[in-house]
């Protein structure tokens, strides 16, 4: 996909959201002095399009010290936004990069069931594929037979091996075994499945901390990353998400999906204010190259309606 083809899947994903904060910022001013009632009408529209009040606040606060008095048009306000968005994105935009000597770069991926872990799971092999990296799947997610099935479908179709046991087996087990045949294959990166269970928190961080001791005993470093992906439309609850995952898990860096048909795209923002995690990628769709790093001065001028 072009850049300029991907540029127009961002926006569109993001369109529903851009037009929340849009509605909501229309109006605000015509052409008027940027004032304390202007302020917080734009503060208000920021924490109605799901950017969190934190967020909201930094960008009102820094509007202010750069603006407060001066003559503002509605687009010169919606291009204000934007870069004061992008200032809170910039910071948190890291590519998810293979770096890990000695090989394999162990990935472990995690998040709740439904989230789009088992495609992103395939759209970062296919990524790093075309970076001629040879990548490895394992599926950790023993829990669930579908997820093992849905894995293997993936794992076919972009021709990568995935080491895999039976349904109900040991997570930690097949991880080593996978780790194992990875360092003997010299592959580059290996993508763990994980299950996504956040029912109970204790059994969770058992498995998850058995994962990382079996690791350990192969490779110290690893694992290299545990990256969460998060379902954009669960807006404020991602957050949520979020603190459970960091907790239970030690997440390195964040990869959101479904931000199209949602407008709820300024979790991304408010993930970014609160937590300061990386954001590896964004996905805007179901096509295996429907994922990319992820651009912040982009999305920021999505979001604020300017691009």
């Amino acid at each position: 996909m072009s850049e300029t083809g991907w540029s127009a899947r961002v926006l569109g994903g993001f369109r529903k959201t851009s037009e929340r904060l849009s509605s909501n910022l229309n109006g605000v001013v015509g052409t008027a002095k940027l004032d304390d009632a202007t302020l917080d009408d734009v503060e208000d529209a920021l924490i109605i399009s799901d950017l969190g009040p934190s967020a909201a606040a930094r960008i009102r606060a820094s509007l202010a010290e750069k603006r407060f008095g001066r003559d503002i048009t509605e687009r010169e306000l919606k291009e204000a936004v934007a870069e004061e968005i992008a200032e809170i994105l910039r910071p948190v935009a890291k590519p998810l990069d293979v770096t890990a000597f000695p090989r394999p770069q162990v990935i472990l991926v995690i998040g709740v069931n439904g989230s789009g872990k088992t495609t992103t799971i395939a759209k970062l092999a296919h990524w790093f594929q075309e970076d001629d990296y040879a990548v490895m799947l394992a599926a950790g997610d023993t829990f669930r037979a579908a997820a093992i099935g849905q894995l293997q479908t993936w794992a076919d179709r972009i021709d990568v091996p995935l080491i895999r046991g039976p349904e109900g087996g040991d997570p930690a087990s097949i991880v080593f075994d996978a780790v194992k045949s990875a360092t003997d294959r010299g592959t580059d990166a290996l993508i763990v499945d994980t299950a996504g269970r956040l029912q109970n928190k204790r059994e969770l961080m058992d498995e998850l901390s058995k994962i990382r001791r079996v690791l350990g005993r192969i490779n110290p470093e690893a694992p290299h990353d545990v990256v969460l992906v998060l379902d954009a439309t669960n807006g404020q609850n991602a957050l949520q998400q979020i603190e459970t995952f960091r907790e239970v898990a030690g997440v390195t860096g964040l990869v959101m999906t479904k931000l199209d048909g949602t407008a709820r795209g300024g979790v991304l923002v408010a993930a970014a204010q609160q937590y300061g995690l990386p954001i590896h990628a964004i996905g805007v769709g179901e096509q295996i190259d429907d994922l990319r790093p992820f651009d912040p001065d982009l999305v920021a001028r999505v979001i604020a309606g300017v691009a």
